[in-house]
């Protein structure tokens, strides 16, 4: 019997009600399974929030949403009856084995830069007439990627260390660690366990992509004993991608020992640093699948920047205000502070357990002026009064949330503002406790510009 035709009939508890969840349901549904949604909030009426003793042994298979625990309760009264425990990533591989067997993956994790990436392959493979798209932690899920009516050839997969930590059968053509720094520590327990499920997708990777210049991913790659190709800023070697002047250059993907030219300084926009390493990265995955040079480029050119991340809102009077809400822990956050020479810089929310000493240190000359909000603003208090006594530190009661609470962030921002300043909302934190996402917090920093800069001057 496939895997398919098993699913029939069958009792199946999809743990998770959110947007992986509520697609796992749907797809099993229309399979003629037997589902129920459990999760910790009664989201709606069909949703299953306590679940008894003899519930537990009614199921033959449990398909989890990435963002609940290994060690959760509920999963480990799954796991003491041997039920079986399926990600919606391995879900969705082996519908692909049966109903799209030819399909290729490929996967993308990294603390920061995932989606932008991500957004690059899926540019290049629109300018290079390709069927495929990009899903898992951006776009659609990995099951409604795979069962689309479309059929793709390729899917790119961006990966967040949870959905890594529990899949274990997808095969990808290649599997691309952009960096790993502090994140989701509060998740994982430490920086090691974090660290060991972002490598563990080189274990499922046929070939891997890493960032030469980045310590921890060498580290964490050397126990791989696949192919292993490299990128950097640096001129490339053989077997790596690079700069040479203003080309960025593929001598990893070519015929002997050529270098061929996939894009240019000024196809990528904003030029900086980490956002020529995401366009190497991107142009990599998609020379490993044998598209051209030339459709890389366009691809590349193509591309225009999500919202929330770098997003230029304003640019008046000789202060730039910039949208980085989606910098969601201190890697990030580092990242957009480099990109600047003098920023107003805002900050703060649930650092996840994550370290903010580092990015102190290595970014206090980038900051005139600190602006902190959120609940753990004292945990970055503490690192700027070690780290940096002498830049001026302005707190915002927590006791505003959304709109209310970026409109004062806002007019502070724009009294101490001067010409040559970046205003940057890049919180080197999650958003949950003031807003409802990282995009709430960014729109409201762009709705309160809009109000009290560009209506007011």
């Amino acid at each position: 019997m496939s895997f398919l035709e098993s699913l029939k009939n069958r009792n199946i508890a999809v743990i998770g009600a959110g947007v992986t969840g509520q697609a796992m349901l749907s797809f099993l549904e229309s399979q003629g399974a037997h589902v129920k949604l459990i999760d910790e909030k009664k989201i709606n009426e069909s949703v299953i929030t306590e679940i008894d003793s003899d519930m537990f042994s009614k199921f033959s298979l449990v398909c989890v949403s990435p963002g609940w625990r290994t060690d959760h309760p509920v999963i480990s009264e799954f796991r003491k009856l041997s039920t079986e425990i399926l990600s919606e990533v391995d879900l969705a591989w082996r519908v692909k084995l049966e109903i799209l067997p030819n399909q290729k993956w490929v996967a993308l994790t990294g603390t920061n830069g995932k989606t932008t990436t991500i957004q690059m392959v899926a540019s290049i493979f629109e300018a290079a007439g390709v069927s495929g798209t990009a899903c898992g932690n951006v776009g659609e899920t990995v099951i409604a990627a795979v069962t689309s009516s479309k059929k793709y050839d390729f899917l790119a997969l961006e990966l967040s260390s949870f959905q890594i930590e529990w899949s274990n059968e997808a095969k990808f053509e290649i599997g691309c660690i952009l960096n790993i720094a502090d994140d989701h520590i509060d998740w994982h327990g430490s920086f090691e366990n974090y660290a060991k499920s972002k490598a563990k997708l080189l274990d499922m990777s046929q070939s891997a992509l890493l960032n030469l210049s980045d310590p921890e991913v060498m580290q964490y790659s050397t126990s791989y004993l696949g192919k292993k190709f490299y990128f950097s800023l640096e001129t490339p070697k053989l077997g790596e991608l690079g700069l040479v002047e203003n080309l960025l250059i593929d001598r990893a993907f070519t015929s002997s020992d050529a270098a061929e030219a996939i894009g240019e300084l000024q196809d990528i926009l904003p030029a900086v640093p980490h956002n020529i390493l995401n366009a190497l990265a991107a142009g990599g995955i998609a020379r490993a699948l044998g598209i051209s040079p030339e459709k890389v480029q366009q691809g590349l050119k193509n591309f225009v920047l999500d919202h929330h991340r770098l997003e230029l809102v304003l640019d008046q009077a000789g202060i730039k205000w910039v949208n980085d809400s989606k910098a969601t822990n201190p890697h990030a956050a580092l990242a957009a502070l480099l990109s600047q020479i003098s920023a107003i810089w805002i900050a703060g929310g649930l650092t996840k357990g994550a370290d903010m000493n580092d990015l102190i240190t290595r970014g206090k000359s980038r900051f005139r002026e600190v602006i902190l909000i959120g609940q753990d603003s004292e945990i970055i208090k503490i690192a700027l009064t070690k780290h940096a006594p002498e830049v001026p530190l302005h707190i915002i009661a927590s006791d505003k949330t959304g709109d209310a609470l970026m409109l004062e962030v806002v007019a502070l921002a724009k009294s101490i503002a001067k010409s040559g300043d970046t205003v940057l909302l890049a919180p080197a934190c999650a958003s949950m406790d003031q807003f409802t996402s990282y995009a709430d917090r960014g729109n409201a920093f762009a709705k309160a510009i809009e109000k009290l800069v560009v209506n007011n001057g």
